[in-house]
Order: C-alpha cells, then sequence, then structure tokens
C-alpha cells in the first residue's frame, strides 16, 4: 500500500513536470505562438499586412527561423532569428519594433509570454 502510493505522487510529480514543459524545446521557447500586428508589419525582407499570425519557430541546420503564418489568407513570410536568454520568464507578450524611413514597422525583437528567451531580428 504504501509502494502504491509512492509511485502515484511520483506519477504525479512527472505528469505535472511534464505538463509545464510541455511545447517548450531545447532553447526555453515554445515552437507554435500566436501574435497580432494592428497594422502592418515589416520582417526581414517582407511587409507583411495587419491581422493575426501563426509564428512556428523552426531550424534550419544552425539557423533559428520563425515562420509567420496569417490565419486568414495566403502569406506566409520566414526571417532569421536570434534567440537571446531573458533572466525570467517573460510576464508578457512584446512586440518590439522601430519605425524606419519608409514610416513602416520593422518588427526587431518578440517576446512571448511564459519564454525564457525573446526572439531578436
Amino acid at each position: 500500500m504504501r509502494f502504491l502510493k509512492a509511485f502515484l505522487v511520483v506519477a504525479c510529480v512527472i505528469g505535472l513536470s511534464l505538463m509545464l514543459n510541455a511545447g517548450k524545446n531545447q532553447f526555453g521557447v515554445q515552437d507554435t505562438q500566436k501574435i497580432t500586428f494592428s497594422s502592418p508589419m515589416r520582417i526581414g525582407d517582407a511587409v507583411v499586412p495587419e491581422g493575426d499570425y501563426r509564428v512556428v519557430h523552426t531550424m534550419q541546420g544552425d539557423d533559428h527561423i520563425m515562420v509567420f503564418t496569417k490565419t486568414t489568407g495566403h502569406v506566409e513570410v520566414k526571417a532569421k532569428c536570434t534567440l537571446v536568454p531573458l533572466s525570467a520568464k517573460a510576464e508578457q507578450t512584446q512586440k518590439i519594433y522601430v519605425m524606419n524611413g519608409e514610416n513602416e514597422r520593422v518588427l526587431r525583437e518578440l517576446v512571448f509570454r511564459g519564454d525564457t528567451a525573446k526572439h531578436v531580428f
């Protein structure tokens, strides 16, 4: 009986750990996220229209690649990024951009809530 209780406690702890880390990869970021741009945004070499996007973090060799796919329509953009560790889990999602000479928003950083690294473009 005592062995069964101990086994159940260990199984619950392992299950909870797996659930808390589900979706996170070895870099401390979720493989898939969602983001909304309220106005057009330059990401790498392309400008994407405002809207909701599915964002997938992938690897091509040693390169970190973010793939932005608009949830409605046929827009897909890939951009290389660098992961920069954060000192703690991000408490909120942040889009950091600058304005260029053509008055376009240019994405510089993405931080997703719960991740322990940010994406720098």
